[in-house]
């Protein structure tokens, strides 16, 4: 064979196996990684993923699908995800008047829910026939190849209050959200959406139910009204996998509506209510106060909340028992951005640099304290504490069989009730929720009354956490 010739058939042969690796890393590149299935475990307290723990730690993008770029989601996430978020509620609907994407898509033919404007052609990839739902889609597609899960709120609360959104048509578009995300590994759903049950609540019925019918693969709950919890309404209904409240964001002073059950910031009380409600059902705090948003939302004069509050509200409900914990901060939730007309709540950051707040930074630390003991065993046990204390001065208390741990929003000293977990000697340590870090305490007999005075001095923000372990 000419040898110009079997140089050129080799080089073709080279270039061939380019290409074909270059088209599987495509390919690969491509492909939504496929995510194991959430469930709530067999003890009906928390979550499962692919039977390991999964300790739901959320963040609340609302406004994701309508404010942000495909190149802007996708910083969000990679953001998100290095802080350890792993669950991101978001509207799907926020106002059905105005249903419009960064790109101008809109969601809906003439406002109608019932009549999802879905371009053919789009699934073939023509960045012409782009729409709104395509949008949403790849948005999803990219949480998932990140781990992320997408709890979605079919359609705001409001939209339904106020008439927009009929029981008729909630079927016809809760069938059209479920049809076209029941193959999509990393959905949740969050019927509802900051609104009372029972204001309308044959709609909120009827999505529930028609989600349940037509997406069999997802868990479901429903998002309520500020201080209250879906329990009150539809603990009940086969379609409510799990519960979520909303503690709010009122302090206790702002706490004062007429008719309603009273908490103010003790969000470990909505744990309580839940925790003992049958059948078993996990919950957790969908939605305390966020980070750099006025002490009762609507008066930007009041104290703004910070990052000693969030973790406060973490810590509370997840030692009383939650199945995980959902952070948000004000200039997150809207995306707030330079050029926007509206600035809800007051908010001071564009949401780029309000992403990297302290509390944020936080949250990842509850959840690298909880998973490496035996997660399903734990429980909330107050009779450790022989001085619960009220407000501020709460210490909340949960143990295993082997650990036990407890906390203090202020840093005062608190006693123990020893004996309650394995051993006859414990390893005590000071955990740090501000940075994770922990100091040893030493080893103490595990019997009687032991008083513990965590470091610095008493004050609200100086928080610690007690971890005692079996010997």
């Amino acid at each position: 064979m000419d040898i110009m010739v079997e140089e050129k058939i080799n080089g073709m042969k080279q270039l061939t196996s380019v290409l074909l690796l270059l088209m599987v890393v495509t390919l690969l590149h491509g492909q939504v990684k496929p995510l194991p299935k959430l469930k709530v475990s067999s003890n009906g307290r928390y979550f499962t993923q692919a039977g390991q723990p999964f300790f739901w730690l959320g963040d609340t993008g609302w406004l994701l699908f309508i404010k942000l770029t495909r190149e802007e989601a996708v910083q969000y996430l990679d953001q998100r995800k290095q802080q350890g978020f792993n669950v991101i509620q978001v509207m799907v609907l926020h106002d059905v008047r105005k249903a419009v994407n960064v790109y101008g898509d809109s969601a809906l033919i003439n406002q109608d829910v019932a009549r999802p404007a879905v371009t053919k052609g789009s699934e073939a990839g023509d960045p012409l026939q782009y729409d709104f739902w395509d949008h949403v889609d790849y948005i999803i597609d990219q949480a998932a190849q990140r781990g992320i899960y997408m709890a979605l709120v079919p359609v705001w609360g409001t939209n339904v209050k106020n008439g927009w959104v009929k029981e008729a048509a909630a079927k016809r578009y809760a069938t059209f959200l479920g049809n076209r995300y029941k193959s999509k590994p990393n959905i949740i759903w969050l019927n509802g959406g900051d609104i009372p049950g029972s204001d309308s609540i044959k709609v909120w019925k009827q999505i529930g139910n028609t989600l349940r019918a037509t997406d069999k693969n997802h868990l479901i709950t429903f998002h309520p009204r500020g201080r209250t919890t879906s329990s009150r309404w539809f603990h009940n209904e086969s379609w409510l996998d799990f519960n979520m409240f909303q503690s709010g964001h009122r302090n206790y002073a702002q706490d004062t509506s007429k008719g309603e059950t009273h908490y103010g910031e003790d969000n470990w009380k909505y744990i309580n209510e839940d925790y003992a409600k049958r059948p078993i059902k996990p919950t957790f705090d969908g939605e305390p106060s966020y980070e750099g948003i006025p002490q009762g939302l609507h008066d930007t004069t009041n104290v703004y909340w910070n990052d000693n509050d969030v973790r406060r509200y973490a810590y509370w409900s997840v030692l009383a028992g939650g199945a995980g914990f959902t952070y948000g901060h004000n200039a997150v939730i809207q995306f707030y951005r330079a050029g926007d007309a509206d600035r809800a709540y007051g908010a001071r950051k564009f949401w780029q640099s309000a992403m990297a707040d302290p509390g944020a930074q936080q949250m990842k630390y509850i959840k690298e304290l909880l998973l490496p003991k035996p997660y399903f065993e734990r429980v909330p046990d107050q009779s450790l504490v022989q001085d619960n204390g009220e407000r501020y001065n709460r210490i909340i208390a949960s143990r295993g069989n082997s650990y036990a741990f407890l906390y203090t929003y202020t840093g005062r000293s608190f006693k123990v009730v020893m004996g309650k977990i394995k051993g006859t000697q414990v390893r005590a340590y000071w955990f740090n929720p501000k940075d994770g870090t922990t100091q040893s305490i030493g080893t103490i007999t595990n019997t009687g009354i032991q008083e513990f005075n965590p470091p610095g001095e008493q004050a609200a923000g100086n928080d610690w956490l007690l971890i005692l372990e079996s010997e």
